[in-house]
């Protein structure tokens, strides 16, 4: 197989929840994959601090701090990088939040909370970003699920719920634009060591928990995900539409 068909090379690719943790690693493996990163998040600082970092990989990088929830920042900062790269190849929804508490003790603001940002978010991203690939032909979408899409555990009622959406979401996205050159996939990790998730590492309990329940007996590491980003971003996946695949280290195996 030809390593031309992962090349990222003059590629475009909008990553949101850019500033840290996966997002922060999907920026790094789609710059060293070769594709210029419009790079989107709430912190301005921590954007600029990952902008750098995709610059020193040799790659163009723009940082903007964008709201998903806001529709009108949406369409005037994707407006705004049409404008900067002349157009948006890869997008990555990526941007998420979790509130982890007992069902009875969930409150309807934090329901709000979680379902907007994980899955209204993800919508009004691509209803800003897809047009210009659909004008064109071409375009990958990534949406981060997560095992919890399919795997229930306490505590994570809207979370769950969430990613069970994005699961399905994927698959309608996919459908509609299955023939004018878009394909639309998933990605579902497991427990990644990241800042986001410090609490549950540290928690021995809790820890060992995941460890013991993922038949690899690890966490994942955030550089693990880039060759499956690479791939669903490239060439290489141009006959793979509407699939979650999972990265677990096999828990969803049981």
């Amino acid at each position: 197989m030809h390593q031309e068909i992962f090349d990222l090379s003059g590629r475009v690719a909008v990553v949101t929840g850019a500033s840290k943790g996966l997002g922060k690693a999907i920026a790094h493996a789609l710059a060293a994959g070769g594709a210029d990163v419009a790079l989107y998040a709430r912190n301005k600082e921590e954007l600029e601090a990952v902008k750098a970092s995709v610059e020193s990989l040799g790659r163009r990088a723009e940082a903007s701090c964008v709201d998903v929830l806001d529709k009108q920042a949406i369409d005037e900062n994707v407006k705004a990088t049409v404008r900067a790269f002349g157009h948006i190849d890869i997008l990555v929804n990526n941007a998420g939040v979790n509130v982890r508490k007992p069902v009875l003790e969930f409150t309807s603001e934090e329901w709000d909370l979680v379902l907007n940002t994980n899955l209204k978010g993800y919508l009004l991203m691509a209803q800003a970003v897809v047009p210009d690939m659909l004008s064109r032909g071409y375009g990958k979408v990534i949406n981060m699920a997560s095992i919890l899409g399919t795997v229930g555990l306490p505590s994570q009622v809207a979370y769950a719920s969430s990613k069970g959406g994005v699961m399905q979401m994927t698959k309608v996205m996919a459908l509609e634009w299955a023939k004018r050159g878009i394909q639309v996939n998933a990605i579902g990790p497991t427990y990644f060591e990241t800042p986001l998730v410090a609490q549950l590492r540290n928690d021995p309990e809790r820890y060992g928990f995941i460890v013991d329940r993922t038949p690899m007996g690890r966490w994942g590491q955030p550089e693990e995900l880039a060759g499956l980003v690479i791939f669903l971003a490239s060439r290489a996946s141009d006959f793979i539409t509407g699939q979650t695949i999972f990265i677990d280290g096999g828990w969803t195996i049981w």
